[in-house]
């Protein structure tokens, strides 16, 4: 089956360790893609060393990178400069802990329909990310679908990196839920490239985060989009606190979702 990841707080970390053990969970670090964080030096050592002195095989595991206003496709050399900053400062967390891959949002301009805008998106994100995991040689890029209204945009990003090993697609089923389109679109599109994934439920409008099972994201469904994949992506639970993650999984076992099959 594909791994199952959980969000470990450091607040909780013995339920966390223990939901690891008991489903052979990878951890999702959600730390540090606050910038408040990252600007706090000492602050960030010292989140970096408590996980670090967990006892738990970290060599699996992938974190969230920062993603509000990062922009490493911009034209403006001094938000680049400050996007890629935030960039490195992840990866660099990823190499210090061991961590097998970092999650980056697409970001792009939601409705900007210009063709020079998509064309140089798209270009200028894969010269990008083939450079970062040049020099990220232990690590793994996932790029995730943030609010984008289709997954055009990802697919062609995805296409002209396919070459790459070492770069996948993370598919937030959540994010499509509310994109307009249906998911079954987003199924259909990303199916050859997506490596890990993003569970939680909403309502169709607001990204919630709910438990798996409260909203009406069809989940029978997704089941049998993974099962058909041929592959067995990574799954992440990603609600907010222990007891939602519960609750899902609990549904999910129920339910026999992938997962749980």
């Amino acid at each position: 089956m594909g791994k199952l990841y959980c969000i470990p707080s450091l607040q909780e970390i013995d339920s966390y360790l223990g939901f690891a053990e008991k489903y052979n969970a990878g951890f999702e670090y959600n730390d540090f893609f606050v910038t408040g964080l990252l600007d706090d030096e000492e602050a960030l050592n010292r989140v970096i060393k408590q996980y670090m002195a967990v006892h738990h095989d970290r060599s699996s595991d992938t974190m969230h990178g920062a993603f509000l206003d990062i922009c490493v496709n911009s034209a403006d050399s001094r938000i680049f400069e400050a996007s890629d900053y935030r960039v490195r400062q992840c990866m660099d967390i990823a190499v210090k802990m061991g961590l097998k891959a970092v999650i980056f949002h697409t970001n792009y301009i939601v409705n900007f329909r210009l063709r020079s805008y998509l064309d140089s998106w798209i270009g200028r994100n894969e010269e990008y990310w083939r450079r970062i995991l040049k020099d990220y040689q232990e690590q793994q890029v996932y790029i995730e679908n943030m609010f984008d209204d289709a997954p055009a945009m990802l697919k062609s990003l995805a296409e002209k990196m396919a070459d790459e090993p070492r770069f996948g697609v993370c598919l937030d089923v959540a994010h499509a839920c509310i994109s307009g389109l249906p998911v079954q679109d987003w199924y259909d599109v990303m199916f050859p490239y997506v490596k890990h994934i993003h569970i939680n439920d909403n309502d169709g409008v607001e990204d919630l985060h709910n438990p798996v099972g409260t909203g009406i994201i069809e989940w029978d469904k997704f089941s049998r989009w993974c099962s058909g994949l041929g592959k067995e992506p990574s799954v992440l639970v990603e609600t907010r606190g222990y007891r939602h993650l519960e609750a899902s999984v609990e549904y999910m076992q129920k339910n026999s979702i992938y997962p749980f099959v």
